[in-house]
């Protein structure tokens, strides 16, 4: 293991936007922005991840407005990666902020929170697996 900082710490790591309208809004941008799309199991239902045309690398997703989704706003949810999310979430409540959801697990991926800043903006944090 290296004792290298984790130079993507701090960065945008994904952004997904949750809707009722998930495969609509999947055909929306494929013809806008040229994503092609990949389903995401979720049991009676998809959601999608949005692939680079070029490479079909991953770099978002259109989730529906169910289950621990349900009551997130139809708005690009921006995840920032964090290096620990259960201290992030606490500086977050320190600092006047709230935490709307988690932390939780996000499989074998990570954890993540999703919190409301004091100006009312809503992002997720997010830590990946080690």
């Amino acid at each position: 293991m290296s004792d290298a900082p984790d130079e993507s710490i701090g960065t945008p790591g994904w952004i997904d936007l949750t809707v009722e309208d998930a495969p609509g809004l999947r055909d929306f941008y494929a013809a806008v922005v040229g994503w092609k799309t990949e389903e995401v199991p979720m049991g009676d239902y998809a959601d999608f991840t949005l692939l680079a045309p070029a490479t079909g690398e991953p770099k978002a997703g259109i989730c529906h407005a169910r289950g621990s989704n349900a009551d997130f706003p139809p708005v690009w949810m921006v995840y920032f990666l964090v290096a620990d999310v259960e201290a992030s979430v606490a500086q977050v409540l320190e600092r006047g902020g709230a935490c709307l959801l988690g932390p939780k697990n996000m499989g074998s991926m990570g954890r993540y929170a999703v919190i409301r800043d004091p100006a009312g903006a809503i992002c997720a944090l997010f830590e990946a697996a080690g």
